[in-house]
């Protein structure tokens, strides 16, 4: 597996363009001052220095991982830091998701897979007038992240705890609409297939969603091609990491992939 996805990211490499590569108005502007901004913004400050606290965190919790490539609950005693070593996004990706939110100013965010809240506390403070919503299935964990949303002071976080598949359809059906959802969880190809087709009776012009772990296996990368087909789409971003999936009207189908 990591064989496919090291011979899988130097293929994007190959084959992604920069900015100079995409000939699309809305994209160009997406890549070059949402994309490829690098510059340092205060907001993220007390953010990371919650995420260096969670590297030094020796207390252990039991983490319950309800589909993370297997239909089997798995429980597993961890240290917290070994969980933020591991699972957490990056800075610099979780920095990306960031301004994502901040560009598009959703009313309403959706997260599948809290984690220890990290990128969560980044789509919070990009959306301070928006509900962050957020569904993490391992209980002990996600007591870990509303600890850190405390922590930050950051009261516009709705935590939710259980089974995606329980939750997430409860979720869409109180949004008039779904301006921004990020899917990290669960990653088979199968729910993310379903937790993508949930989402689009409820899809607008405006909307975006965000697929983590595009790569991560032969199956997600098999979701990834069968939600860029899917005939509501009519615009992609593939940055490897993450895929970024639009629903701009009146436009022809375009996928890119873009180096980041």
């Amino acid at each position: 597996m990591v064989f496919s996805f090291v011979v899988d990211y130097l293929k994007h490499r190959l084959k992604a363009k920069t900015r100079h590569g995409t000939h699309s108005p809305f994209v160009y502007k997406l890549v070059d001052e949402v994309i490829y901004n690098f510059t340092v913004n205060t907001a993220y400050k007390s953010i990371e220095q919650q995420r260096k606290k969670l590297f030094n965190d020796h207390s252990l919790v039991s983490v319950t991982d309800l589909g993370a490539g297997s239909h089997v609950n798995k429980n597993r005693t961890k240290q917290v830091r070994q969980i933020a070593k591991n699972a957490l996004k990056s800075p610099r990706l979780a920095q990306l998701i960031y301004r994502l939110a901040k560009d598009f100013q959703p009313k309403a965010i959706i997260e599948l897979g809290t984690c220890l809240g990290i990128t969560t506390a980044y789509l919070a403070k990009a959306s301070p007038d928006a509900t962050v919503v957020t569904i993490e299935g391992c209980s002990e964990t996600a007591a870990v992240a509303k600890k850190n949303f405390e922590d930050l002071a950051l009261k516009n976080i709705e935590l939710h705890v259980g089974n995606f598949d329980h939750i997430f359809p409860d979720v869409i059906a109180k949004q008039a609409s779904l301006d921004f959802v990020y899917i990290d969880g669960n990653h088979r190809k199968d729910a993310t297939l379903t937790y993508f087709k949930w989402c689009l009776p409820k899809v607008t012009e405006n909307s975006l969603l965000i697929f983590d772990d595009i790569y991560w296996s032969k199956g997600m990368k098999e979701a990834w091609t069968e939600i860029k087909n899917d005939p509501q789409v009519t615009l992609t971003v593939d940055l490897f990491w993450i895929g970024l999936v639009f629903f701009k009207k009146g436009q022809a189908k375009q996928h890119f992939k873009l180096k980041f």
